[in-house]
């Protein structure tokens, strides 16, 4: 199974691109494409540089990085309660090469934060989008206070109950997930 995992951020420090390297690399047979989106270096999407211009070469590339894959894992850091300016600038872009931005693929929506609401303001925004979007919400996953339930150096979840919270998730996700 092909799995394409980022992280919703631009952050190159980012707690959010840990939990969605742990997540993806604990699904059984995954091929992970893990993908940096500060690779794909966008300008702030606006029509009038669309028209003068089109859409630039890298939207095409990253919706490519989807089409290739059997299902989706990202991790979305929040700023003020919302995504973060990278991320729904590439999605932007994506989505004025097609609506249907996630393909129909299955996807886990993850979020962290530092605090103890786990991001889940913009996780609750992203699962209620990605359908209008072509996306299979399969589950979604926040954790809270990310220094105290993430050992940085085994680079694991420490709480008991929420990596068995995360693992039941993955375990649907991999039952739901054929490859193409």
């Amino acid at each position: 199974m092909k799995i394409l995992a980022f992280a919703a951020t631009n952050s190159r420090k980012s707690i959010n691109k840990q939990l969605v390297q742990y997540a993806a690399g604990k699904i059984k047979n995954a091929d992970v494409d893990y993908v940096e989106i500060n690779d794909f270096d966008l300008p702030i999407y606006n029509s009038d540089l669309e028209e003068d211009y089109g859409i630039p070469r890298c939207a095409y590339a990253f919706q490519k990085r989807i089409e290739n894959a059997d299902a989706i894992v990202v991790s979305f850091a929040e700023h003020n309660g919302n995504f973060t300016v990278a991320f729904k600038n590439l999605f932007d872009w994506l989505s004025r090469i097609d609506r249907n931005v996630y393909q129909g693929k299955s996807i886990i929506l993850l979020a962290t934060s530092p605090g103890p609401g786990g991001a889940k303001t913009v996780l609750k925004l992203a699962k209620e989008g990605a359908p209008h979007f072509g996306g299979n919400v399969v589950g979604t996953f926040s954790l809270p206070s990310f220094y105290d339930n993430f050992d940085l150096e085994n680079k694991a979840i420490t709480d008991t109950s929420l990596t068995a919270e995360l693992d039941e998730i993955l375990r649907q996700f991999e039952g739901a997930v054929s490859p193409v």
